[in-house]
């Protein structure tokens, strides 16, 4: 069985924890990395996608910077769900086929549900953009493509490495 759980990634002076957004899993929350330029990725364990670890949103318009939650699925694949304060809000997935292999029988697709990757890689580069990196979309949109080699969790940080949100 392979990990399930969340990341938050933030950038703040602030420890992320201490914010509103996350109220609801604050004792939940636990720092996993500080990255570069102030960002932060924080983890909550476990869940089942029910769980509300917050919102990206409010997470974003209290930083005044990018945020980004991840869903990881038993190491399969993410759900990735991110929000700046000026370009809004915008939901994809890493590894895709996987991910389809969780949807349920009724009818809608992956693309009911996400950004298809050429459009998600668009969105990314905005979100870049807000937080002050100019980064391409062309690997962005491999990871987007991607499958999850060896696991989600590494392509999930391999695509914060993408959009500018790099370890120290």
């Amino acid at each position: 069985m392979g990990y399930w759980g969340y990341y938050v990634v933030g950038r703040s002076e602030q420890s992320l924890d201490e914010l509103s957004a996350v109220e609801g899993v604050r004792s939940e929350l636990s720092l996993l990395v500080r990255r570069d330029d102030g960002w932060q990725v924080w983890e909550v364990p476990g869940g089942d996608g029910a769980r509300d670890v917050g919102s990206m949103n409010t997470l974003a318009m209290e930083t005044g910077s990018p945020a980004l939650f991840g869903y990881v699925m038993d190491s399969d694949c993410v759900v990735v769900e991110a929000a700046a304060p000026e370009s809004g809000a915008w939901t994809t997935c890493l590894a895709r086929d996987a991910m389809a292999g969780y949807l349920g029988d009724d009818g809608l697709s992956l693309d009911d549900y996400f950004l298809e990757p050429r459009d998600a890689a668009s969105r990314a580069v905005t979100w870049a953009a807000e937080s002050g990196k100019a980064v391409p979309a062309g690997p962005l949109l491999d990871v987007l493509n991607a499958a999850a080699e060896p696991s989600a969790e590494q392509l999930f940080f391999r695509f914060l490495d993408r959009l500018g949100v790099v370890p120290q």
